[in-house]
């Protein structure tokens, strides 16, 4: 069973009030409890989902930029909209391959320069990618998918080192198999039980178990953490499963 962060418990300790926190698919599975519990902690938050923006798409993010301009402070930034597709390498569509790499690598590098000027402005921010097992172990008609979240890490710790003079911490977030509603859309009770047994801790992991990472990392405990790739897997990638 998952630890959940209880606001009212530690609400003294943390607290996002007069913080305003954006974040990519905000709208279901991890992105939704990330949203919901910077809520509770009395974060402004901006939830954005693809109903609003289809980041697949170019024209969708260059509206989606001019919106950011807008906003007068950004003080932390989820970027954890993403999209997955299993096909062959041999077999994988430029088409496909275009909105995935839109969706995953080219929105979080191009929200983040704009984000980003507005920290630098203020001298502080934190900055969070969602990322994924898939940067550390790699799997069959995974690899369209596993090259965007290898260049998520890679652009994580690239963006650490550029904006660490302004106090700006920057780092990613890898989740190993989550008990969403997309994975129970995704996978049948039998094939969500075979993974567990992939994994050390012989269960999946639960939104809460990303959100809880990603609240800290944007907390004041976390000071000098930066340019980190931070896997959450229950000890997946660790061990010698396939």
């Amino acid at each position: 069973m998952s630890i959940k962060f209880k606001p009212t418990s530690i609400n003294n300790n943390i607290n996002f009030s007069n913080q305003t926190v954006l974040i990519t698919g905000g709208n279901r599975g991890i992105g939704l409890q990330i949203q919901k519990d910077f809520k509770k902690f009395k974060a402004n938050v901006i939830s954005l989902n693809s109903t609003k923006y289809d980041l697949s798409k170019e024209t969708e993010l260059s509206l989606l930029l001019n919106y950011i301009k807008k906003i007068d402070k950004i003080d932390i930034l989820i970027n954890n909209a993403g999209t997955n597709y299993t096909q062959l390498n041999r077999n994988f569509t430029f088409k496909k391959y275009n909105e995935l790499m839109n969706v995953n690598l080219k929105a979080p590098f191009a929200i983040s320069k704009e984000v980003s000027k507005k920290m630098i402005k203020n001298k502080f921010g934190r900055i969070i990618n969602i990322a994924s097992i898939a940067s550390k172990r790699v799997r069959i008609g995974k690899s369209s998918y596993s090259t965007s979240k290898f260049g998520l890490v890679g652009f994580t710790q690239t963006l650490a080192i550029e904006l660490a003079k302004y106090n700006i911490l920057v780092n990613s977030v890898s989740p190993g198999f989550i008990d969403t509603d997309m994975t129970k859309t995704m996978l049948s009770a039998t094939q969500r039980n075979q993974l567990k047994h992939q994994v050390p801790l012989k269960k999946l992991g639960t939104p809460h178990d990303i959100s809880n990472i990603v609240i800290f990392l944007c907390s004041k405990y976390n000071q000098f953490i930066t340019g980190h790739n931070l896997i959450v897997d229950g000890g997946f990638t660790g061990s010698i499963n396939v």
